[in-house]
């Protein structure tokens, strides 16, 4: 039987298949805008490959577009299948896809950690699960995992840079940045094109508060981009982030035209509407207009879309996203109803519902009410959040915004012992102080003592 490019059994037509099913996983980890070209591809060159039917589902579902459920479903139906009469493990990643296409994902992730007890060097169940625990807010699980199969790679294998890569992003988030940057590192010194490797380190300067530094990681790496995918436009947003504490916005908004927001780049042509091009921007975006910023109609794209998403709740964290857009832009009927179709998905059940029901929701609500002025009712909304509204996914860099938020309201609504509240939380939970990050300088010389 072939084998793929780790040594596990694959069951396929033919080598030929078996290196089109390598091609798309490389493709994939490494975030190359090819990778949709990859896949059709391999399912020309065996459409019958159980592997390939869980890439199809996967790729699917990757993107948090609830209108294309029907055909996640129905590749994963066939990956079933086809698997039944394949191995354990190739079964195994069905049933993981088809959980997660069912919106089971607490079965996904069990099962893809089940695939790897027995199986380390599956990439792809590591790589799935590292991607599902991010977005469910769970970074001690993916710390875990990434643990738990590091010893059993070496620089011979092929992927093991996205290893190097993951375990740096997963020690970050758990504030473990020595080892997280050694990691990270590691894996640009393997390949300098490595875009998660790139990204987790400069989660790492972003949290240290190295701007400068960071600034010179990301431009230093940039010519190796060519070809990749929209996580290039979330690395422009990194480098943003930098400028944007250094008071430097002109520079902020020239990445924003012509780097992450780039309404006439075929990645963003392509997929205007991607949950992480959309929370790169209105996260941006708000941050801008709370230091005074003139953005002009930025907004309006974004709240174009945020209406015709309306009801789609697969991506929690996005969700506050596009209520950002709504307010800022003046629709608040339209900000009711996403409100309304966030409630109908927490009646559907399934993993999310309580993420949707504890922090979504009452974050959109402060959203909302933070934008008609009524900063008591904002505070009041997400208090009881803040400490749960981490399972929306989003690293510490992106939740940053949502904590603004809330600070942001404290202050207004003179709220002093929410706003100490917010300052000493960050403060506790990020290394630089309150008093040298621009969005919380002046509410910390205000209340911290």
């Amino acid at each position: 039987m072939p084998q793929d490019q780790h040594g596990l059994a694959i069951t396929s037509a033919s080598e030929a298949a078996a290196r089109a099913y390598d091609h798309v996983v490389t493709g994939y980890l490494k975030y190359r805008a090819d990778t949709p070209a990859r896949m059709k591809a391999l399912l020309e060159a065996d459409g019958d490959m159980p592997m390939a039917r869980v890439l199809q589902a996967a790729f699917t579902l990757l993107g948090y577009k609830a209108a294309l459920l029907p055909a996640a479903r129905e590749a994963a139906g066939a990956a079933t299948r086809m698997a039944s009469k394949a191995g354990a493990r190739e079964a195994a990643h069905a049933a993981a896809v088809t959980a997660w296409a069912a919106g089971d994902l607490d079965k996904a992730l069990a099962g893809w950690e089940a695939i790897l007890r027995d199986h380390p060097h599956d990439i792809l169940a590591f790589r799935l699960h590292h991607f599902n625990a991010f977005w469910l807010g769970r970074a001690g699980v993916m710390q875990r995992v990434v643990d738990g199969v590091y010893p059993q790679w070496t620089a011979a294998l092929p992927a093991f840079g996205s290893i190097l890569a993951c375990r740096c992003f997963a020690h970050e988030e758990c504030g473990n940045y020595q080892v997280a940057e050694e990691s990270g590192r590691a894996a640009i010194d393997l390949d300098p094109g490595d875009l998660w490797a790139a990204h987790a380190v400069a989660h790492v300067m972003e949290m240290q508060g190295r701007r400068g530094e960071g600034i010179a990681w990301l431009s230093g790496l940039e010519r190796h981009w060519e070809g990749a995918s929209n996580l290039a436009h979330h690395l422009w947003w990194h480098r943003a982030m930098y400028h944007l504490e250094r008071a430097e916005s002109e520079e902020v908004l020239a990445l924003y035209d012509k780097g992450f927001r780039n309404l006439r780049s075929p990645l963003t042509e392509a997929a205007p509407d991607l949950y992480i091009d959309v929370q790169n921007a209105a996260s941006m975006l708000f941050r801008l207009q709370r230091q005074g910023v003139n953005i002009g109609t930025r907004w309006d794209e974004l709240a174009d879309k945020a209406e015709a998403r309306i009801g789609d709740c697969l991506s929690a964290f996005t969700l506050p996203h596009w209520m950002m857009a709504l307010v800022a832009t003046g629709r608040f009927q339209a900000a009711a109803q996403l409100l309304d179709g966030i409630r109908d998905a927490i009646a559907a059940g399934g993993t999310l519902a309580p993420i949707l029901r504890d922090a979504a929701l009452p974050v959109c609500e402060a959203v909302l009410a933070h934008g008609r002025g009524d900063h008591a009712r904002a505070v009041a909304v997400m208090r009881p959040a803040i400490g749960v509204m981490h399972r929306m996914g989003g690293s510490h860099a992106q939740q940053d915004v949502l904590e603004q938020l809330f600070l942001d309201a404290a202050m207004k609504a003179g709220m002093l012992a929410d706003a100490r509240l917010l300052l000493e939380r960050v403060a506790g939970r990020h290394p630089v102080p309150p008093e040298r990050r621009v969005g919380y300088a002046s509410a910390a010389s205000a209340v911290m003592h």
